[in-house]
């Protein structure tokens, strides 16, 4: 019975893989063919590896300026939201106002059952008002500020588990606040930052709505952007295009592979410590 459970159990962590990674493979299939060979045989693997499609992504399209946009504005709104949502969450799990503490954490909390899509019109007239439309901070302002409550509630999770006599004898030692912050937690919840850090980043990288909505010039656009004004300038060019999106893809990707088992010990620590 317990050899058919576990053989159940792969058979459907096999499907489960397989389902994850069908799409994958198959743009990354496509994205060497020729234009003909994606539509009449979409299965087969390519009957001569096309690398002029990546050329026409990177160099007709300068997709490698929306890579560099996409970098720079998902790097500083991720650094920025974990910055804050460190200071708030040690501020909450450390000081000594306990009721607003609460109040503070359950409305962060709270805030995480509203979707980002609701706020779109008042975000728009706020970064309107701000000056800030068409300008990386229109992005950045607004990535930071969803990244924070998600970021605090796994950073206070993680927190509540270290001892307060590690910060005593900090305080004995001379060190401020700042210090405290430096010097002993930051070192110490290194992999719940890790973490934090990739979630968000992530979801940063592959923002569509607001990316679209905030940013009006061709220059400023971001990879998801790009990669749908490419369906349009691509839309006969099926090599072309799935290049474009695998370009856009692989560094999440790459980052995600790499750093797995920090993402996985991260969440846990948060979780179960807490």
């Amino acid at each position: 019975m317990r050899k058919a459970t576990g053989i159940l159990r792969h058979v459907i962590l096999l499907g489960y893989l397989a389902i994850i990674l069908y799409p994958l493979l198959f743009i990354f299939n496509s994205s060497f063919k020729n234009n003909s060979e994606v539509v009449l045989h979409p299965w087969a693997l390519p009957e001569k590896f096309q690398m002029g499609n990546y050329i026409d992504a990177f160099g007709n399209s300068h997709i490698g300026k929306y890579f560099m946009n996409s970098l720079y504005i998902s790097t500083i709104a991720t650094v920025a939201g974990i910055i804050l949502a460190t200071a708030i969450a040690y501020a909450i799990t450390r000081m000594r106002f306990p009721r607003i503490s609460k109040l503070v954490y359950g409305g962060l909390l709270l805030s995480l059952l509203i979707s980002p899509a609701s706020l779109l019109i008042p975000l728009y007239i706020m970064i309107r008002s701000l000056g800030i439309y068409n300008t990386p901070f229109a992005l950045i302002v607004p990535y930071t500020a969803f990244s924070i409550p998600i970021s605090v509630f796994v950073m206070a999770a993680f927190l509540k588990s270290i001892p307060r006599e590690l910060e005593e004898a900090g305080v004995m030692d001379g060190l401020s606040v700042f210090g405290l912050l430096g010097r002993i937690i930051m070192p110490l919840t290194l992999p719940t930052l890790v973490t934090v850090f990739i979630l968000n980043f992530m979801g940063h990288w592959n923002e569509f709505i607001m990316a679209n909505l905030f940013l009006s010039s061709q220059d400023l656009r971001t990879l998801p952007v790009a990669v749908v004004a490419f369906m349009d300038k691509f839309q006969m060019n099926y090599g072309a295009l799935t290049a474009s999106v695998m370009i856009s893809a692989l560094p999440v990707i790459i980052v995600y592979t790499v750093l797995q088992k920090q993402i996985i010990q991260g969440v846990a620590a948060g979780s179960v410590k807490g």
